[in-house]
């Protein structure tokens, strides 16, 4: 089993969700209210899971196929996270004015699960992030992408649960700007130091 492939898998998918979008807002506010926070992790992370699987099953077998489509998506992927990083710094720099967990949250179970689902299978990004980008990244870990993909699946639960579980420990810290300018700051520094890896680690 290679360690170092789980970790990279690890590091990479908990980065892609560490920025706080529409998805992770309503956990942290489902986690504050302390509203079906079992149900609402465990659905984003499942979600997670079957997403990356396909990326990762998917751009695993074409890249056998064509060798040269792992390179293009190697430096591809590498574009992507750079960019990535660049508007996480640009967030950091300009700030903003913190996060608010007020708001209409879902009441029933019903109600939450599918405002989750929705969040999660109708945003473009959730397919960038899981199918396209750790699918091709894995592609670049010959003979371990399963310990990719393990490592990705594992920071998607760590996270989801971490975040509604924790949610009231963490909201007093980012209802303040400059947490979330350290937390912008960190996400890029991540991104480009992934993207520098993939262009001259191999």
């Amino acid at each position: 089993m290679s360690f170092g492939a789980a970790v990279a898998g690890f590091t990479l998918g908990f980065s892609l969700i560490l920025a706080i979008g529409s998805q992770n807002a309503f956990v942290l506010r489902q986690g504050l209210r302390r509203s079906h926070v079992f149900a609402v992790c465990l659905t984003c992370a499942v979600s997670d899971a079957l997403l990356i699987t396909a990326g990762v099953g998917g751009f695993g077998q074409l890249s056998e196929v064509a060798p040269w489509f792992g390179v293009a998506m190697r430096y591809g992927g590498a574009a992507f996270l750079f960019v990535y990083g660049l508007i996480s710094f640009r967030s950091s720099w300009r700030g903003s004015d913190g996060m608010s967990a007020e708001g209409q949250g879902a009441g029933s179970l019903r109600a939450a699960l599918l405002t989750c689902l929705a969040l999660t299978w109708l945003n473009p990004h959730v397919y960038l992030d899981t199918v396209v980008l750790l699918g091709s990244i894995s592609a670049q870990y010959p003979g371990a992408r399963l310990e990719f993909g393990l490592g990705a699946v594992v920071s998607s639960f760590v996270f989801f649960f971490s975040l509604g579980f924790g949610a009231r420990l963490l909201a007093p810290i980012f209802a303040r700007p400059r947490a979330w300018q350290v937390l912008d700051f960190g996400v890029g520094l991540t991104m480009w130091a992934i993207a520098l890896s993939l262009i001259f680690g191999h």
